[in-house]
């Protein structure tokens, strides 16, 4: 069973109480006030981080990115002429879908039917939503057709009901991956891909484990870290961290031969977050480009100013229920509040190798970016 987010709760309401961040009241670039409400850590848990700080009142600085080079061959009024034909915004806002169990009967708060991870999935189809894997958004290769929105479906806990296979070897229809299968027949371009935080014995497959995961990797989704046993990281040691994250990524590396780039917080965050992003353990070493949060609003874009690669929000997965604040801060809501302010969300040019936005939004772009700027 998966983890409830009390304290995920509790900053929420405590955001709305002081009258920060709804999908409702959005204004300026974010479509958020200057004062940000608490991010919720991770997947199945409690918040113990704050949207710019470690949770522990010390400011979570981001490493440096650096940015590729100018494409070679690159027309700057050409491109600029398709961005502005396609109105792209690669300075806007992605919803990053986070997801636990998902159940014909759900038996908590959490869980998602089959029917409405369907009829979900198929609203982002039709408009205009194309899935990316958690590594190729913090990587910034989302390669989305022009005019289309990139999305991030994600998943926790690596339950059995996010991937199981029936007799023939495919995955089961109500499934995670059955579902997202289904979406992608009956809408071409919606790519079948996501992510999966998991954790020891992914999918309850026991020594399939191993075999599901490589299925996964090999079908173009992506496995990732999420720590071997969900614990609180907030009170642990630099040691217990490592050792939890190091054996996760032994585990997954060594089933996918592909050590994950992308990391959910099961609870909250370490007292700082550098014993998070970085190190070695348990034989295995890894260098997140990429944290996730369980979060309260989509996620700023990779090549925005104010994007924090160790602290991405996310966005439960949720219809209008009244519990947890669920209206304004869960899945429709943030959906249906990006359809209402298409200039807040990002929208792609088509061309990976460019950063492409409107001349106005020249001011939020980061600083190691503007060799690939497409400003029109």
């Amino acid at each position: 069973m998966p983890h409830l987010h009390r304290l995920a709760v509790a900053l929420i309401v405590a955001a709305v109480a002081v009258g920060v961040l709804l999908p409702s009241a959005g204004s300026g670039h974010h479509g958020v006030t200057a004062r940000r409400a608490g991010a919720a850590a991770s997947a199945g848990g409690a918040a113990g981080t704050t949207a710019r700080g470690t949770g522990r009142g010390r400011r979570a600085v981001a490493p440096a990115r650096t940015a590729a080079p100018s494409p070679s061959g690159f027309d700057p009024a050409k491109a600029a002429a398709a961005a502005r034909a396609v109105g792209a915004n690669e300075l806007g806002q992605v919803p990053i879908l986070m997801v636990h169990r998902v159940l014909a009967k759900p038996k908590v708060s959490l869980d998602r039917t089959p029917a409405q991870l369907y009829a979900e999935f198929t609203r982002l189809a039709r408009e205009g939503y194309v899935p990316v894997t958690a590594a190729e958004f913090v990587t910034g290769t989302m390669n989305v057709p022009a005019g289309r929105h990139p999305v991030v479906l994600t998943f926790d806990d690596g339950s059995p009901t996010h991937l199981a296979f029936d007799a023939a070897g495919a995955p089961e229809p109500d499934t995670a991956v059955g579902v997202i299968e289904r979406v992608a027949r009956e809408n071409p371009g919606f790519r079948p891909v996501a992510t999966f935080f998991v954790n020891a014995d992914p999918f309850a497959l026991g020594d399939r484990a191993a075999a599901a995961m490589r299925w996964l990797a090999q079908h173009g989704f992506e496995v990732a870290n999420h720590t071997t046993h969900h614990p609180d990281l907030t009170g642990m040691g630099h040691g217990a961290v490592a050792t939890e994250i190091g054996t996760d990524q032994k585990m997954i590396t060594g089933a996918t031969g592909i050590p994950p780039v992308t990391f959910a917080f099961p609870f909250g965050a370490p007292a700082r977050l550098s014993w998070a992003d970085h190190g070695a353990a348990a034989g295995a070493r890894w260098d997140f480009q990429g944290m996730f949060l369980a979060g309260w609003r989509p996620a700023d874009s990779p090549f925005e100013k104010d994007y924090d690669p160790r602290q991405i929000p996310r966005i439960r997965d949720d219809g209008r229920v009244r519990q947890d604040d669920c209206r304004r801060f869960c899945s429709i809501a943030w959906l249906d509040w990006l359809a209402q302010h298409p200039d807040k969300r990002y929208t792609s040019d088509g061309d990976p190798a460019t950063v492409a936005f409107p001349q106005a939004k020249m001011i939020y772009l980061a600083e190691g970016f503007r060799a690939r700027a497409c400003p029109y």
